[in-house]
């Protein structure tokens, strides 16, 4: 049996940081991707993915990602059920990563360029 998910979108909003009672590390998110394929109108519509990432990777999911990073994800799908306030019964779905690759630069000005320099802009001794 295989359960192996692979997306590439951009954060909806800033990773959730928390920790558990242990004090293990673990960071939400939710990407939105993109389909493959446009609607009646013309338009592109996306989907819009729970994620979560635990220990050292959650560490660095949310001390380094921010809202409209571009990011790929791998790992597993995961459906958990649980009790709502009012009740009833539900269901959620999200993918717990294994990795998670960032594809852009940050924009927040430590020394990075923008996301949008040209490449002639962009210095040759860059580390990555």
């Amino acid at each position: 049996m295989l359960n192996r998910i692979v997306l590439i979108g951009r954060l909806t909003r800033d990773p959730e940081m928390r920790y558990t009672p242990q004090g293990v590390p673990v960071a939400s998110f939710s990407l939105a991707v993109d389909r493959p394929f446009t609607n009646q109108h013309g338009e592109r519509e996306a989907d819009f993915i729970d994620c979560v990432a635990w220990r050292k990777l959650g560490e660095t999911v949310g001390n380094h990602l921010t809202k409209g990073r571009l990011v790929a994800v791998e790992g597993r799908l995961q459906v958990r059920s649980y009790e709502a306030q009012d009740g009833s019964k539900r269901r959620a779905a999200e993918v717990v990563c294994d990795a998670v690759r960032f594809l852009d630069r940050p924009r927040d000005g430590q020394g990075a360029p923008e996301a949008n320099a040209d490449q002639s802009e962009l210095p040759d001794d860059l580390p990555f």
